[in-house]
């Protein structure tokens, strides 16, 4: 069974920084893509950012050039840099992994962003 445990989350003003970690135990393979995702109350969850165990990474249009994604491999944790936080960053931020095409999924850290 696999656990992920994210945080980090909180309360911010405009502009400011962020760090979220998110760290998976249990059953990991050793191919797999980690991720955040986030949803605001009342939306769909969307994508964030992912990264594979070899450090190829994908970001949503969004967050490009102000978040940053990583991951250590030996400790099976992922990383969400988050710079120059906006108001509409603020949501729950999940963490996900997926292997063998099935997700995990953390139980969400909250971040809000005031004007």
């Amino acid at each position: 069974q696999v656990q992920l445990v994210e945080s980090g989350g909180g309360l911010v003003q405009a502009g400011g920084s962020l760090r979220l970690s998110c760290a998976a135990s249990g059953s990991i393979f050793s191919i797999n893509v980690m991720g955040w995702y986030r949803q605001a109350p009342g939306k769909q969850r969307e994508l964030v950012a992912t990264i594979t165990n070899g450090g190829s990474t994908n970001y949503a249009g969004a967050v490009k050039g102000r978040f940053t994604i990583s991951r250590d491999n030996a400790k099976n944790t992922v990383y969400l840099q988050m710079n120059s936080l906006k108001p509409e960053d603020t949501a729950a931020y999940y963490c996900n992994l997926r292997q063998a095409f099935y997700d995990s999924w953390g139980q969400g850290t909250q971040v809000t962003v005031s004007s």
